[in-house]
């Protein structure tokens, strides 16, 4: 069995997603109740008892909702860094001292031929990390809740098959939006989420020196994106630096805040 993959939810009210590498089955952040967890994974026909473990990449709310209680329910393991454990203390502290493995920002591990290497990335929490997931040559990659794309960032997805990348909100509809100056000047901070426009821009570095074949636009603002909003400015970015998507055989995706995407197998072209 190859890598697959489906993103349970993504957006400010909740995240979570499975990755599913036959021998290793791993949820990315429990951003939702764990009911909820539980009803979106029965959508997907997946048992939340096959799970191997989960994944935190910070102790935001909608990342971290649910996982305490799924973690306790399941007997799961829960892997985080440090400043993250410390961060999310108070919303974990009945999770047993045996299922806490802290895992080093930057590092590397392995569930049996799957290999998960984390990376830093900018947001307004603790020690904040994106993962990327490597099975059979194949890559998979997420990047969301970050105020631009480093370096470091871009060195570790622009080898990506598929790509989950926040494209969170369109400027002008925040600028014009109903939120307080404050909540939109952290939005647009470099500790921020990143815009369509800076999602494409962050596009055009991949497909110049990658090959990536899916991008899932992730963690889109239902106050202040639209989904064909997204999609059209970041194609529009692409195409702008000289490249065409359907020439690179590049698909954008759409993820939901209130469903799962299908089952998604990394390397189907």
């Amino acid at each position: 069995m190859g890598m697959r993959f489906t993103i349970l939810a993504s957006g400010s009210t909740g995240n979570a997603s499975i990755i599913d590498a036959g021998e290793a089955k791993l949820m990315v952040d429990a951003g939702l109740s764990a009911k909820k967890l539980e009803q979106l994974m029965e959508t997907r026909e997946f048992d939340p008892r096959k799970l191997d473990g989960i994944l935190v990449t910070h102790e935001h709310n909608d990342h971290i909702k649910g996982l305490s209680v799924l973690a306790r329910k399941y007997e799961l393991p829960v892997y985080a860094n440090e400043k993250t454990w410390r961060a999310m203390e108070k919303h974990v502290a009945d999770i047993p001292d045996n299922k806490r493995h802290i895992v080093e920002t930057g590092g590397t591990f392995s569930f049996g031929g799957l290999r998960v290497e984390s990376f830093p990335i900018s947001h307004d929490a603790a020690d904040p990390v994106g993962y990327c997931f490597v099975h059979g040559g194949l890559k998979l990659s997420f990047a969301t809740d970050l105020g631009y794309v480093s370096e470091k960032v871009m060195e570790k997805i622009r080898d990506s098959d598929v790509l989950i990348l926040e494209s969170n909100h369109d400027v002008e509809m925040l600028r014009v939006g109903a939120y307080p100056w404050n909540i939109k000047r952290r939005i647009l901070s470099d500790i921020g989420h990143l815009s369509n426009e800076t999602a494409g821009e962050a596009l055009v570095n991949v497909i110049r020196t990658g090959n990536v074949r899916r991008v899932y636009l992730a963690h889109l603002s239902r106050d202040c994106n639209l989904m064909d909003l997204a999609r059209m400015t970041v194609e529009s970015v692409v195409e702008e630096n000289g490249y065409s998507l359907a020439e690179r055989k590049v698909r954008l995706m759409d993820t939901f805040y209130d469903r799962p995407t299908l089952w998604d197998a990394v390397g189907m072209d």
